[in-house]
């Protein structure tokens, strides 16, 4: 059997592959829209593949060519902007067919649909800049604008689609004059807006179209299989040698929006606390005087280029909070763009004291491993585990009660970290599972005898700790080591590696990779962490139960699964009846607490919402009542932690110093309640 395998990604963690294909430089004629030999080829081989090595058995039918062509057209038009239900009757004619298109490498339909897509697009935006010309709108008129409309039903024609795109004005005019700006402003940054979304499009050349079509075959398998064109191959080449420079942030394209996907630990949007997870990126300028560019409707791959660039350069990001909702004004985050150091993303230890105890916090952000220095004899190379047993060792010299590793965030890393960092927590034994495609099983074991620490111990999770994270987390509550305390993880217990197409051809043509699924992570009691991810032993409230996180939101993923134990030696049976009930009775006044989960609480309404008013009067109030919300949680856990309170929340990032990254210690309310919780225990 050829080895397919170029790279082990082993444990990859939330870094995503966006399926928006990359634009090329010029405009593309419409008839230079139609697959090539080189694509009717790829298109084989990415069959061929995908049947033999995918981890879930393939079988390209009627049934998958249905599924293809509904997520070719949501990737095409996933808020249902262009095509109306008359463009999707048409299409039915290709809905059992898509399945023999690609067995086959005769592609025309895919590039078919293409070029409807293209010329609706047209017609659509040729609306709104005719709007822009000559309506005055009216936002004392009482309607209300659906911005998101994936769960929508298509329109079901023109004249209803038309009625759609009056109202995106309308409420984009409506979102920049409640951001400060003139009306002549206005109509510049939206005609900009407009006619570079259909510059886009125009850019779009067959590749990109080959490359989007394929996807939604993966994508309709699984959601971590993706292919990538040679022209995206290199791009992410590039983009994995340069991951730790810039601002720090990893970025996924959501419709015309670019969103926050993940906030790199130690980076220089992490220390400045002003870049979260889901906010979304509507403006670039560079340096404090630069000019704010209106980046809605651009292609991924030129936004990164614009927030992308040389050490202690500053850049200024117009956003829009995942806090404040998609109908609140825009902030301006100002951050120094640096190079990612392996030491701010290293291991700490913190110490907090909680009923007469002193605990222990070791924060792992990564599960990193200098394996360059490893193959260069390097005696000293860094490693996760590496530091952790080195602030253990100084923990229990300043006598800790106990230890908590905190694992919140973490999306993973090395797959050897997760087996050896679990080494210096349990005697020796199995660690984690690794079930490939043809069914065989392997088993990553800690053969060290030598139990580091082997104390109080618990490991404080989120919804965000993924893969690596998971493992280490599942073993430790599997042996009854240590209490798994926070909310359910993630849920990714799948492993990826990427495949080079082109050794499976004859030619020398450049076919692009395959990230594949391969094999699943399976606990050593036998469960997955696929799907359901570790559910701690205890649960804090702000825990979501409403399934739209984590790989259980993902279409097609994985489904939990089970395979036999393996042989292992639990610690005992932790005792933890009275832990959840003392928990709940204590955060149920507990002031900090009832901060996140009253924050909570605001996001999930948020996330909930699909429409907005285009009421002024209605619009400004909405967003007022939100704003005085959230300045007297913040003001209530300010007066706990003895601070002054703030008048507006502007307030808070001027209150920040170089030395006090979180006055308010929001950080350190889960440890905390960690800390106590380990106290009873």
């Amino acid at each position: 059997m050829k080895k397919i395998l170029i790279h082990w990604i082993g444990v990859f963690s939330l870094l995503a592959f966006s399926t928006a294909a990359f634009a090329v430089a010029k405009e593309v004629p419409v008839d230079a829209l139609v697959p090539d030999n080189i694509q009717r080829q790829t298109a084989l081989i990415v069959n061929r593949v995908l049947e033999r090595y995918h981890y879930r058995k393939v079988v390209l039918d009627n049934k998958l060519s249905e599924k293809i062509l509904d997520r070719y057209l949501e990737s095409l038009d996933p808020n249902k902007s262009f095509f109306t239900q008359q463009d999707i009757d048409t299409f039915a004619k290709y809905r059992y067919k898509l399945d023999d298109a690609i067995a086959s490498g005769k592609l025309e339909p895919a590039f078919d649909i293409f070029r409807k897509y293209r010329m609706r697009v047209d017609q659509r935006v040729a609306l709104p800049l005719s709007l822009l010309e000559k309506n005055k709108f009216d936002f004392t008129r009482d309607e209300t604008y659906r911005f998101d409309r994936e769960d929508a039903p298509w329109a079901k024609d023109k004249k209803e689609i038309s009625d759609q795109w009056r109202k995106r004005v309308k409420n984009d005019i409506l979102g920049l004059s409640l951001a400060g700006k003139d009306e002549k402003k206005i109509r510049e940054t939206l005609e900009k807006r407009y006619k570079t979304l259909r510059r886009r499009i125009h850019q779009l050349d067959a590749d990109s179209v080959f490359q989007t079509f394929i996807n939604a075959y993966t994508l309709s398998i699984e959601p971590h299989t993706a292919y990538m064109s040679p022209e995206r191959s290199e791009n992410f080449d590039i983009s994995m040698r340069l991951s730790l420079q810039g601002i720090g942030a990893v970025l996924r394209s959501d419709d015309e929006y670019t969103t926050v996907q993940k906030v790199v630990p130690g980076g220089p949007a992490d220390k400045s606390g002003q870049l979260h997870a889901g906010d979304r990126i509507v403006g670039v300028a560079q340096g404090k005087d630069g000019e704010m560019l209106d980046i809605v409707g651009w292609p991924l791959q030129d936004v990164v280029e614009k927030i992308r660039g040389k050490k202690d350069t500053l850049v200024r990001l117009n956003v829009l909070p995942k806090a404040a909702g998609m109908d609140a004004p825009t902030r301006i985050v100002s951050i120094v763009r640096d190079k990612i150091k392996l030491e701010d993303q290293a291991a700490k230890s913190s110490i907090i004291e909680a009923d007469g105890m002193r605990f222990g916090v070791i924060d792992v952000p990564a599960f990193y491993r200098d394996f360059r220095g490893q193959a260069s004899g390097n005696k000293d190379f860094r490693s996760t585990t590496r530091d952790v047993r080195k602030l253990i060792a100084k923990l229990q010299k300043q006598k800790v009660d106990g230890i908590i590793v905190d694992l919140r965030n973490n999306g993973g890393g090395s797959l050897t970290e997760a087996t050896e960092l679990t080494g210096l927590f349990i005697p020796f034994g199995p660690v984690v599972q690794v079930k490939d495609s043809q069914g065989h099983i392997d088993v990553e074991r800690d053969t060290d005898p030598e139990e580091v620490y082997s104390g109080p111990l618990a490991v404080l999770v989120n919804r965000n700790s993924a893969s690596a994270s998971e493992i280490f987390a599942a073993a430790i509550q599997d042996y009854g080591r240590g209490l798994i305390v926070g909310e359910p993880t993630f849920g990714k217990g799948t492993v990826q590696s990427l495949v080079d197409l082109s050794q499976f051809a004859r030619g020398k043509d450049d076919l692009g990779r395959l990230r594949l699924t391969i094999a699943q992570f399976f606990r050593v009691q036998g469960g997955s962490t696929q799907h359901k991810g570790v559910v701690p032993d205890v649960i804090f409230p702000t825990a979501d139960g409403s399934g739209k996180h984590g790989e259980r939101s993902l279409d097609n993923a994985l489904p939990w699964a089970e395979i036999k134990p393996a042989e292992y030696h639990p610690e005992g049976q932790l005792h933890l009846s009275m832990l959840q009930s003392k928990h709940e009775k204590r955060v149920g006044h507990d002031l900090a607490f009832r901060f996140l989960t009253e924050q909570n609480q605001e996001i999930n309404k948020l996330q909930d919402k699909k429409e907005v008013s285009l009421l002024e009067s209605e619009r400004k109030k909405e967003w007022q009542e939100r704003e005085q919300r959230a300045l007297e949680r913040h003001n209530k856990l300010r007066a706990l932690r003895g601070l002054e309170p703030l008048t507006k929340l502007d307030d808070e990032e001027e209150d920040d110093t170089d030395t006090e990254e979180d006055p308010e210690g929001i950080n350190r309310i889960m440890q905390e309640e960690t800390a106590r919780i380990l106290a009873d225990y």
